[in-house]
């Protein structure tokens, strides 16, 4: 080393200046929101492809499908659902297309909002398969995203929020429901939204409470987002009407999480402050505007009376001043006179005590009808589409000929879990007031229960789609059980791992197993034997 070298040391390259801390806690929370963005993003791509590849295969009306694409083209035309040819299937799916759509209208069963979405992956796409099943597949997918966000801050784990929306995802009855042009997958939208709108309304509210020093006193202020979950329970009763069941469950839910919020912040009475400063407010902000956003539902109907034409019965008043209670209230009553309430909204209410009557007492008996008893268990699934393919067509290359079906069948193995699952919520809520196990059961129960009372109607399983998401929560939190507490030890939390992992990639592979079944495939005939496991399926 010469001399120069040790008077003079070499300079020693400083490190870069580290980042202003208000930049690296930017950073930090940009990093903190997309972790929990893209496993849900993700997720949710996959579930896209599932639900997207092959979409207009059926080239058919499936099922009910003979229904609400038609009436969906009609509203987009006429603004109310008018009536069709008996051959207008075979002309809408003709080359080249014939659409037969008349101006007289139609009596239909269920309130128009879901025929409305429809008919915009119609106007996009025309009025074939790919179109009128865009906008069910398309809120498949964005419902499995939403789970994921759901279940994140439901139980504070990205994890498990992923969890359940990937076995969402790879459940075969949203798979199905997401993949035809039926109205309830549409309804499984609107109240899982409903349902992560008063999830995020808590957690404000929890907010507004923790600086509070008297519960009893407390004022909450205006509620946005509970209102946003009326707009969309409003928007679930205007696809099928057992929304109004889910909308009274969730109504009694946020008013019960209003009680143990001021609890939590030192309320002596929190019953009689919910009761005086919660309960009406959340009635106007929830059934008020569902009541708004429901006849809001009807705009095209009422405004299709110019001219002396428009929608089914909707001249019924003109000349009529009295309105009856008939229907709804089940006893013979006098004709009410009503004329100071315009005459459409007259004719909108006879037209749904119409509705009603047929709604209540539909028995007449049909092949896949079900007892709700069977549902959770998959005991009667409903063959949507079916097709015997001879040998040498269709690509079929077996001996004893292929089948093609749409079986609207939930993944076995998932469903029979969530079964379980529902048991250990049950106990986590009853024993461990677990709020979380208690709102997913709150869900279960306006979802499930009411299908009870129609014993004599004709029900089918598939109504269980809007069931899906929360079932898919259960398991996630059984599962989150299962991993193990924070805090467990590392061989506790590996056990744990490997229990939980099982019997995600044994749902998947079941998932798997059956897929053939909900996509129409051709399969030889011996291979849809045996995915019949149970003679129920047939």
């Amino acid at each position: 080393m010469t001399q120069a070298a040790l008077t003079h040391p070499p300079a020693v390259q400083a490190p870069a200046p580290a980042a202003p801390a208000p930049v690296r806690g930017r950073l930090l929370r940009l990093s903190a929101d997309w972790s929990g963005w893209l496993g849900p993003i993700g997720v949710a791509l996959f579930a896209g492809l599932l639900r997207f590849w092959n979409l207009g295969y059926p080239n058919a009306f499936v099922f009910d499908e003979t229904y609400y694409p038609k009436d969906a083209w009609s509203l987009l035309r006429q603004g109310y659902e008018g009536s069709w040819p008996d051959h207008a299937n075979t002309d809408v799916l003709a080359v080249p297309q014939h659409i037969p759509l008349t101006s007289a209208p139609e009596f239909i069963a269920h309130p128009p909002l879901g025929k409305w979405v429809m008919a915009i992956g119609e106007q996009l796409f025309g009025l074939h398969p790919f179109g009128w099943r865009f906008m069910t597949a398309l809120l498949g997918t964005v419902t499995v995203l939403m789970l994921a966000r759901i279940g994140r801050r439901l139980f504070g784990s990205t994890l498990i929020g992923c969890t359940a929306a990937l076995l969402m995802a790879v459940d075969g009855l949203q798979l199905v429901m997401s993949r035809v042009g039926l109205l309830d997958g549409i309804q499984m939208f609107f109240v899982l939204a409903a349902f992560g709108s008063l999830l995020i309304d808590r957690d404000h509210v929890r907010a507004r409470l923790a600086g509070v020093t008297d519960g009893d006193r407390a004022r909450l202020g205006l509620r946005p987002w509970r209102i946003a979950a009326g707009v969309l329970l409003g928007a679930a009763c205007a696809v099928k009407w057992n929304g109004a069941m889910i909308l009274a469950a969730f109504g009694l839910l946020t008013v019960l999480w209003d009680q143990s919020g001021r609890r939590g912040a030192g309320a002596r009475r929190p019953w009689r402050s919910m009761l005086r400063r919660d309960a009406v407010p959340a009635f106007l902000a929830m059934v008020g505007s569902a009541l708004v956003v429901y006849v809001g539902a009807w705009a095209g109907w009422l405004a299709s009376g110019g001219n002396g034409e428009g929608g089914y019965d909707r001249h019924w008043a003109d000349g009529r001043p009295g309105l009856s209670l008939d229907a709804f209230l089940g006893v013979p009553l006098p004709q009410v006179s009503m004329s100071w309430v315009p005459a459409p909204l007259r004719s909108l209410w006879h037209y749904h005590s119409q509705m009603y009557d047929f709604n209540t007492g539909l028995s007449t008996p049909h092949t896949y009808q079900s007892n709700p008893f069977s549902w959770l268990v998959v005991g009667r699934p409903v063959s949507m589409y079916w097709e015997q393919v001879p040998n040498g067509q269709h690509g079929c290359t077996a001996t004893g000929g292929c089948a093609s079906q749409i079986l609207g069948l939930g993944t076995p193995l998932l469903w029979w879990t969530a079964c379980f699952a529902l048991v250990y919520l049950l106990w986590r809520w009853f024993f461990r007031r677990d709020w979380r196990s208690g709102a997913v059961l709150c869900a279960v129960a306006g979802i499930y229960l009411p299908w009870f009372q129609y014993q004599e109607r004709t029900v089918f399983s598939f109504y269980m789609v809007v069931l899906v998401p929360f079932l898919c929560l259960a398991v996630a939190q059984m599962l989150g059980a299962i991993l193990g507490p924070a805090g467990c030890s590392p061989e506790r939390r590996r056990i744990g791992a490997a229990g939980a992992g099982l019997i995600v990639l044994a749902i998947v592979a079941c998932f798997a197993f059956f897929y053939p079944l909900y996509t129409a495939e051709v399969i030889p005939m011996t291979s849809w034997q045996d995915r019949m496991w149970f003679t129920s399926w047939i």
